[in-house]
């Protein structure tokens, strides 16, 4: 009985570590757009129950692959800094076959979700997975590295859109334009943290080359771009004073942001960075959802 009792309480810890490893409740920041694109592609109507499951598990696995894959990439970089010496893989909690076996198979389950979709969802599949695979060196080489990953997460309500239309159109296009600026200035927020360590070890973010200052004044540029991607987004997507809401919720929480970290400096990047965005992306995606369902 102890001996099961341990078993279970290794897998317990193993998939504790497998979250923290590719940063599951990340996920947060791109599902909630992919809903807002999902529920507008298929206007009047609903998407399909089976539409919703393959395009739920294809953005699921592609990111796990995507983070699974970032931190083997960076697995030397993660071991030097000590922000991040403590993560399952540099302290050895987690080992590089078993990062790598998360990776092919995540890969896997993707190709298989995208492949009952439709025929342009799986021609698509490969170049999308080298472009989310690629982000993880993208800071070795760029500045760019930020607006990168903004549009790994932006390819979201594209790929949505597609599921359910078999075709690509320009609100789609308009909302992961949106997502990927305000993605990449709230990960320049996040590179906060790191401006010193990225400088001493050439690695290109845009606090270790502008500095901290003008890094956030970008930020904020992308940010007040972002909002108004948003707004032609949802008069796109049929207007309406919720919808409406939805943008001015978003920039609200966006303006609160930068407020806080200017206020407190470092000490607020944590929440700047998952409890405010986190609550952007679900709030906006709640009110796209109740102004479908009311039609207001």
């Amino acid at each position: 009985m102890a001996g099961m009792m341990a078993g279970v309480s290794r897998v317990v810890g193993d998939v504790v570590e497998t979250g923290e490893m590719i940063a599951f409740k990340h996920t947060i920041f791109a599902l909630p757009f992919a809903v807002i694109s999902l529920i507008t592609a298929a206007s009047p109507d609903w998407p399909s129950a089976r539409t919703w499951i393959w395009v739920g598990v294809a953005m699921v696995s592609a990111r796990t692959a995507a983070m699974a894959f970032n931190r083997l990439a960076d697995h030397s970089i993660d071991s030097m800094n000590p922000r991040t010496a403590g993560r399952a893989l540099p302290a050895g909690r987690l080992s590089r076959r078993f990062a790598w076996t998360v990776t092919g198979i995540s890969a896997a389950v993707f190709i298989v979700a995208v492949a009952n979709l439709n025929a342009l969802c799986l021609a698509l599949a490969p170049p999308t997975l080298a472009f989310l695979l690629g982000y993880s060196y993208t800071k070795r080489l760029t500045a760019a590295s930020h607006l990168w990953l903004g549009l790994a997460l932006g390819i979201a309500p594209i790929g949505a859109w597609i599921a359910v239309t078999a075709h690509l159109a320009w609100p789609p296009v308009i909302l992961a334009s949106a997502v990927c600026l305000w993605v990449a200035g709230f990960d320049i927020i996040y590179s906060l943290q790191d401006e010193s360590f990225d400088r001493a070890h050439s690695l290109h973010s845009l606090p270790a080359q502008l500095g901290g200052r003008r890094a956030l004044i970008l930020a904020r540029t992308f940010h007040v771009l972002a909002f108004v991607g948003f707004l032609l987004f949802a008069a796109a997507a049929g207007g309406g004073w919720i919808r409406y809401s939805a943008v001015i919720v978003a920039g609200v929480i966006l303006a609160w942001q930068h407020r806080a970290v200017m206020a407190d400096g470092l000490d607020a990047v944590g929440t700047a960075f998952f409890t405010a965005n986190g609550t952007l992306a679900v709030w906006m995606s709640i009110l796209f959802v109740i102004a479908k369902l009311t039609g207001a």
